[in-house]
């Protein structure tokens, strides 16, 4: 079970010693019912993954490592919905945030997620004063959405 709550950024500078981490992620299916099935390279490594479910806090996830020659050759079934950007892991007062700066089409965008070990834990969370507005389980930013429609025509919902 994946557990975790999203955040826009204004922007993101990364502290001195930031570990980068390049991701390009593509989906090979996205069903009505909120399964999607995601290709990712990330950081020399190559992941399939299931994510099932549609609520805003808590999915069900499944990931799959991949060789290199596996990936290529499933990633041509992802060229109508891709996206690229890079993470860093920055380190909070209780959480961790995954904070992705989005390339490409979608430069500018930069998000953050906060994965919690519970509900209780997501629900308590008391994001620091640098994230911007909450968009957990807003569909314009949903990364499929991203992959498959672009950046949202404007900041927030």
């Amino acid at each position: 079970m994946e557990i975790e709550r999203k955040f826009l950024l204004d922007g993101f500078t990364p502290p001195p010693g930031a570990h980068a981490q390049p991701i390009e992620q593509g989906y090979i299916a996205i069903t009505p019912d909120g399964t999607e099935v995601r290709l990712r390279s990330i950081d020399g490594a190559y992941v399939l993954g299931v994510k099932r479910g549609t609520g805003s806090l808590a999915r069900t996830e499944v990931e799959c490592p991949l060789s290199r020659a596996e990936f290529e050759e499933l990633w041509p079934a992802t060229a109508a919905a891709r996206l690229v950007k890079t993470r860093y892991t920055v380190p909070l007062d209780t959480a961790v945030a995954s904070v992705d700066v989005y390339a490409e089409s979608l430069a500018g965008l930069c998000t953050a997620e906060v994965e919690f070990p519970s509900l209780e834990a997501a629900e308590r969370f008391a994001p620091p004063s640098w994230f911007g507005p909450e968009v957990t389980g807003a569909k314009p930013y949903k990364n499929r959405t991203l992959a498959t429609e672009g950046r949202p025509p404007q900041p927030g919902l």
